[in-house]
């Protein structure tokens, strides 16, 4: 499409999404949108043809973007705008889709709020986190939020309660095309201080444990589960099938965490995703077991 609606924030046409990647690789967005506010987003989604592909993204923390770029228009949440935290009375809060799941963490804990600590140890932004059902040490989104608004791909905006996500693991059963605006999540009054302890020991022990100073994408592959309905560890299986530390190109798996990818430096995205399948190669042939990516991957190769 030669001609997007007006609009009063940005649109960027083919600008590389890399710098918008946790990763730093990818080809570049046809058009890359980061509407002014609400009102800019809806008026550019009414007037935007329907066959129009949109992808929207948080900051790519748990994405790659491939080397041909992305089709249509990516929508990034940006600025203040869609950053809000507004703590509510019964010891709910508040948060913009574009708020990093860390700072709605800390919000809550300031808040006296206690039942979000959890997102201390999660990269990405509250969009990303109801997309797919984040969690880590125990505790899901699901187990927390109460609802979420949405606009659709015809800029119609919805409060969609959160028994009506049909949340499972790492996933949610919503239609595709919707945006995330903002989420409300429930908690439990408590001192901040003994909050923000427990989310000092989240903190550390993610730092302890995964390489979040390298250019990743967290989490590569969900944990799998066995023929008894146990949970296997993803990390485990490629430590097993002998891919700690093993490259493909300029991407590596990395040493501290074998369920981590990284690029050293110069890797393509095909490099990354390459390595991946490699992974789940491995432990497919030393376990039987088909991995699912838990990274989302998009665009063209």
């Amino acid at each position: 499409m030669s001609d997007f609606p007006a609009v009063r924030g940005q649109l960027l046409r083919g600008e590389s999404l890399a710098p918008f990647t946790w990763f730093r690789v990818g080809g570049p967005a046809d058009a890359l949108f980061l509407p002014a506010d609400t009102d800019d987003l809806a008026q550019f989604l009414a007037a935007l043809p329907n066959d129009v592909p949109v992808l929207p993204i948080g900051v790519g923390s748990n994405l790659i973007v491939r080397d041909g770029g992305v089709p249509g228009v990516t929508i990034r949440l940006a600025g203040r705008q869609f950053a809000q935290i507004e703590p509510l009375d019964g010891a709910r809060i508040k948060a913009g889709a574009g708020v990093l799941d860390s700072m709605v963490a800390k919000g809550a804990a300031k808040a006296g709020i206690a039942g979000l600590e959890f997102y201390a140890g999660i990269p990405g932004t509250i969009g990303g986190a109801l997309t797919m059902n984040a969690g880590c040490y125990g505790r899901e989104t699901k187990d927390v939020l109460v609802e979420a608004t949405v606009m659709t791909r015809t800029s119609e905006i919805v409060v969609i309660p959160a028994s009506e996500f049909g949340f499972t693991y790492r996933h949610n059963a919503l239609p595709d095309g919707l945006i995330f605006l903002n989420a409300t999540y429930q908690g439990a009054p408590d001192d901040p201080a003994a909050i923000t302890a427990r989310m000092g020991e989240i903190t550390s022990k993610r730092e302890a444990s995964q390489p979040i100073r390298e250019k990743t994408g967290g989490s590569t592959f969900k944990n799998p589960v066995d023929a008894n309905g146990e949970k296997l560890s993803a990390w485990k299986l490629n430590d097993e099938a002998g891919m700690r530390g093993y490259r493909r190109g300029g991407a590596q798996v990395s040493e501290l965490h074998a369920n981590f990818l990284i690029n050293t430096g110069e890797a393509t995205a095909a490099d990354i995703e390459g390595l991946g399948e490699d992974v789940r190669a491995a432990v497919k042939a030393k376990h039987g077991i088909e991995l699912e990516w838990e990274i989302k991957r998009t665009g063209r190769p």
